[in-house]
């Protein structure tokens, strides 16, 4: 048997004011975005505001739907659109933020499994990484400077 150790890296900042000027643009269109969402059975809100290398960005939030897994989280929403009308331009940042109308979330909330694969799809398909910047509804600020770190063990068509 051999052990494997892996080992990811993350940057964290106390609050959205500590990142850029250029983050806080993105991830403050990520939190509009995200007070849109039609989320009425979780009642959980994420915004998705990802930075293209054209200089576009592209907004996503989740979409619900009272057949639950029929609904679409904000990171595929976004990620998609800009797949659909950008095929040929890659994502540079992704801003994320989530948002309880239950509590208070100030937690950094990453992305879920579903959208990890979809984000490193485009990531392979790209060619480079993107840089991916998450928070709750205030509080502190992860980024990843690539998908690779929160997904270390990516499916990919290799395996297919």
């Amino acid at each position: 048997m051999k052990e494997i150790e892996i080992k990811s890296t993350l940057q964290v900042y106390n609050s959205l004011e500590e990142t850029t000027d250029d983050i806080q643009g993105l991830m403050k269109q990520a939190m509009q975005i995200r007070d849109k969402a039609y989320a009425p059975y979780s009642e959980f809100l994420v915004g998705a505001a990802l930075l293209l290398d054209n200089g576009e960005v592209i907004l996503g939030n989740n979409q619900e739907n009272a057949s639950y897994p029929s609904g679409l989280c904000a990171e595929r929403t976004a990620i998609y659109y800009a797949g659909a009308n950008y095929p040929d331009v890659p994502v540079v940042k992704m801003a994320l933020s989530a948002r309880s109308l239950k509590h208070q979330l100030i937690t950094p909330t990453p992305p879920c499994g579903a959208c990890r694969q979809a984000i490193a799809e485009y990531e392979i398909k790209q060619k480079q990484p993107i840089e991916i910047y998450f928070m709750g509804e205030t509080g502190k600020v992860v980024c990843s400077n690539s998908l690779a770190n929160l997904l270390p063990l990516i499916f990919d068509k290799s395996y297919l």
